[in-house]
């Protein structure tokens, strides 16, 4: 039987990645998607073209019947869950001392109050010897200015990982987070000079940014065979950035 593997916002950046690498190793995959659903459809396309097996499902992870209605969804279509990956997030930057509620609140809705969300419905229902990976950053080591939001959801999103490990005693499910450094993405690339970003690739000692891929080989890593024995940890894939 093939092992079914759900990738929350995966139709874009480091999710589009991790979608294309879980059906590499093997994986049957569900692409989560928030709003586009072109974008999905193309991932879903280019997984099949490599030989691989996937399926589209949008599902607001902030919202408890869409999280619920992606689980059903996906065992309706194929037998059992096995490696579940909350890679869905935003990040919007608002200095503390400016007070905008707003973007606190939708920060905290779709990257805490969504992992919760998945993390609940995996914990449910991902078979026996599975993994359940959520997603970090590295910069809750670096503290910027305007990151406050941000930082806090990451920092709750640890705190549960490490906790649902526990309550997952006995069953043989690892629960971990990865933490990655600043990767080339939307997210990151967005409203940031081209100086900004050298300077952001320099940090590290690798002295260059990630790419989507490196943070999908260590998904691939804590979903299959060789992760079993990493469980309650954020792996902080950053190229040495913290």
């Amino acid at each position: 039987m093939k092992k079914t593997a759900i990738v929350t916002g995966a139709s874009r950046g480091i999710g589009r990645a991790i979608a294309k690498r879980l059906a590499q190793d093997g994986f049957q995959v569900v692409v989560n998607y928030a709003s586009n659903a072109a974008q999905a459809d193309q991932v879903v396309g280019e997984i099949a073209a490599d030989g691989g097996q996937a399926i589209a499902i949008q599902a607001d992870v902030a919202n408890v019947n869409d999280v619920e209605r992606l689980f059903r969804q996906t065992l309706e279509r194929f037998d059992g869950i096995h490696v579940v990956v909350n890679n869905a997030g935003i990040m919007p930057l608002s200095l503390i001392t400016q007070g905008d509620v707003d973007v606190f609140d939708r920060v905290i809705a779709t990257n805490l109050r969504g992992t919760f969300l998945v993390l609940s419905q995996a914990a449910r229902h991902v078979a026996e010897g599975g993994a359940i990976i959520a997603f970090s950053s590295s910069v809750l080591a670096k503290s910027f200015p305007s990151y406050g939001p941000y930082i806090a959801s990451k920092a709750g999103v640890e705190g549960l990982v490490h906790v649902l490990a526990n309550e997952l005693r006995g069953r043989s499910i690892t629960v971990n987070a990865v933490a990655p450094g600043p990767v080339a993405t939307e997210l990151l690339l967005a409203g940031k000079s081209e100086d900004q970003l050298r300077d952001l690739g320099n940090a590290a000692p690798l002295q260059r940014l990630g790419q989507p891929e490196d943070i999908a080989s260590v998904v691939s890593f804590l979903a299959g065979p060789d992760g079993t024995w990493v469980n309650s940890q954020v792996l902080r894939a950053n190229g040495g950035f913290a």
